[in-house]
């Protein structure tokens, strides 16, 4: 039997492994700084054998309490992933208990999403009649921070950004914009070809590719997290704000929308604006519109759940889209989807998965629609 994680989003640190029943691992803190959560490992030769795998260190997780009723993910072939049942969180300790079925497998806190998986989502997209890629600068450590604008920007198109993946682990964010683009660029698609005549997109699948191929949960190659960086960003330690934000810039903003998922809550929701200084009763008012459309289009969200004010306190104008509502003043949401599962539509199986995660991405463009209709977009 042997562990290994030497790959692309690769995390865990091996403490024992001479019996498959005592299997003692540690979580792996960011490569610049102590966030700890993701985990993603393979484990060879263990056909048959009944696998007890306890991370000590789990209670050190900087979201300890989304360990409550979480279920690791496993994989034989790195495409079809599946809940494993016996997973705890017991003294401090997350233990996951398996018999695997065939001598390899994968596990990992939640579906990973690749590099070369987004290179060939970009690939794709360059392709389209309708879309253009295009390079806004480089990471901390050099990889390419890709930009697919989808549309011209023509005069009367409203400009709508979305940026995913600011916190890497959060993988269902891209697997939630490859779902939007596949339908976006649909030849067939009469909402996407609306939204494309009444728009240009412009849209990141990942904001933080160093952080995605260290296996980082919050924060980029020099540690920085980049969603408290949006008021002032270092153009040295957090170069991917600084990049997209000089884009918006240039562009303007009529909507944007930042994807993330969230370790403890079991809903999908929009975290929203009306603490930000400056939010007007016209963007409230088209805030409950695409609120509404978004539920009638997708059950899965929902605004009942969702987090308490004040929970950002004075970082409020750090986070992406608080800076962008006060910046530019305009609609700007933060949609978080959940690590465990939806407790209002539950999957026992996959629980919250990348196929649930692609088709909320496809369902947002009925919202973005009914925005760009309404008349009231800036």
């Amino acid at each position: 039997m042997r562990i290994s994680a030497n790959f692309d989003s690769g995390s865990i640190e091996v403490v024992s492994a001479e019996d498959p029943a005592n299997i003692r691992l540690r979580l792996r803190a960011d490569n610049a700084c102590d966030f700890r959560q993701w985990f993603h490992f393979r484990v060879l030769g263990v056909a048959g054998k009944a696998l007890t795998m306890v991370f000590e260190n789990a209670s050190d997780a900087v979201f300890a309490d989304g360990w409550h009723d979480y279920r690791a993910v496993a994989s034989y072939d790195r495409r079809h992933w599946f809940r494993v049942p016996d997973t705890a969180y017991e003294d401090g300790r997350l233990v996951i208990r398996h018999t695997p079925e065939r001598d390899t497998i994968y596990y990992a806190y939640f579906e990973p999403y690749s590099h070369e998986r987004h290179l060939d989502l970009v690939g794709t997209a360059e392709l389209s009649p309708w879309a253009q890629v295009t390079d806004l600068g480089a990471s901390v450590e050099g990889r390419d921070l890709d930009l697919i604008m989808v549309g011209r920007p023509l005069a009367g198109r409203k400009p709508v950004w979305i940026t995913a993946r600011q916190h890497p682990g959060e993988t269902m964010s891209e697997w939630f914009v490859e779902g939007l683009l596949e339908r976006l660029l649909d030849a067939a698609d009469p909402v996407a070809r609306r939204v494309r005549e009444l728009a240009c997109l412009y849209i990141v699948p990942n904001m933080n590719p160093d952080g995605a191929v260290h296996g980082n949960l919050r924060s980029n190659a020099a540690g920085v997290n980049l969603n408290r960086a949006w008021r002032a960003p270092d153009p040295d330690t957090s170069p991917e704000v600084f990049h997209v934000r000089r884009a918006m810039m240039r562009s303007g903003v009529s909507l944007y929308l930042d994807i993330h998922g969230d370790e403890t809550l079991n809903y999908v929701f929009f975290s929203t604006a009306e603490e930000v200084p400056g939010f007007s009763d016209a963007i409230a008012r088209q805030q409950v519109a695409f609120c509404d459309a978004f539920r009638a289009a997708s059950p899965d969200f929902q605004t009942e759940q969702g987090y308490v004010p004040g929970r950002f306190g004075e970082e409020l104008l750090t986070l992406a889209s608080k800076w962008v509502t006060w910046h530019f003043k305009c609609l700007s949401l933060t949609l978080e989807m959940p690590f465990k599962d939806n407790a209002n539509l539950p999957d026992g199986r996959t629980g919250w998965s990348a196929a649930r995660s692609k088709r909320l991405g496809a369902a947002i463009l009925q919202p973005i629609l009914g925005f760009l209709e309404s008349g009231d977009a800036g």
